[in-house]
C-alpha cells in the first residue's frame, strides 16, 4: 500500500514538473520578431516585420470594383483604418499586435495576421 501511495505521489510530481517546463517553453517560444502578413484573395501580398518599424506609414491594398483598403503600420502594431467595404467591420477591429485576431475584410477579400511575438500560437491555426 505504501509503494502505491509513492507511486502516485511521483508521477503527480512528474506532471507538474511536465507542465511548468511546457508554459516556460511557450512564454520564452514567441519572443522574436513580430510579423504581419497581408492577405488578398488568399495570396500573400505583403509582409511586415512590425518590430523594425521606427516611423508610422500607410499603403493602400486596391481590389476589383474599385475596393479598397488603407492599412497603418505602427511600431509593434497594424491596422485598416479605412475601407471601401459597406460594414466596416475591418476599420472598428482597430489595432493589433498580436496572433490572437486577425483583421479581416470580407468584402475585400482582405486578412492581416499577426506571426511570431506573443500570443501567435495560442491556437496553433496557420495559412
Amino acid at each position: 500500500m505504501r509503494k502505491k501511495i509513492i507511486l502516485c505521489i511521483l508521477i503527480v510530481c512528474i506532471i507538474a514538473a511536465a507542465s511548468v517546463a511546457a508554459i516556460i517553453y511557450q512564454s520564452h517560444a514567441g519572443r522574436g520578431g513580430t510579423i504581419a502578413k497581408v492577405y488578398q484573395n488568399g495570396q500573400c501580398i505583403r509582409t511586415i516585420d512590425l518590430s523594425a518599424v521606427s516611423q508610422p506609414w500607410e499603403f493602400t491594398i486596391t481590389g476589383a470594383d474599385g475596393a479598397y483598403n488603407t492599412v497603418r503600420v505602427e511600431p509593434g502594431r497594424i491596422a485598416i483604418i479605412d475601407a471601401s467595404c459597406p460594414d466596416g467591420i475591418c476599420v472598428d477591429t482597430g489595432y493589433i499586435s498580436d496572433g490572437l485576431k486577425p483583421i479581416t475584410c470580407l468584402p475585400n477579400k482582405v486578412i492581416i495576421r499577426i506571426e511570431g511575438g506573443p500570443g501567435s500560437a495560442a491556437d496553433g491555426w496557420s495559412v
